[in-house]
């Protein structure tokens, strides 16, 4: 995932927050928005990993997990939208245990709750 594709203003995020739409499932939380400035561009993703999953070295980790999954389900993401990946608290270690399929199944799961 480029950088360009990434939320990294507060703004965004509050944006997203604030007037967006939500799906949640025992370990992640989706909220997405359309942009209605940029139809049809690549979506942009933000994550939000608070303290409660871990200390700075797992919070990172598990980052740059859901990057790599979500970069890997790219063509099941609609264009024109931005989207915050929130983790919660207990997915870390099921994370790292289970693997990379495990992570992707836990992503794909919220995102079809999401187009529902």
């Amino acid at each position: 995932m480029q950088r360009r594709n990434r939320l990294s203003r507060s703004r965004d995020f509050d944006a997203v927050y604030r007037s967006g739409r939500s799906a949640s499932t025992r370990f992640l939380v989706l909220y997405w928005f359309p942009r209605g400035d940029e139809d049809g561009t690549e979506p942009r993703l933000g994550l939000a990993v608070p303290k409660s999953v871990g200390n700075a070295v797992v919070r990172n980790r598990v980052k740059r997990q859901l990057r790599e999954t979500w970069a890997g389900l790219a063509d099941r993401v609609r264009p024109g939208r931005d989207y915050v990946l929130v983790a919660r608290p207990g997915l870390a270690e099921p994370a790292d245990t289970r693997g990379h399929e495990w992570l992707a199944e836990r992503v794909t799961e919220v995102l079809e709750k999401a187009e529902a």
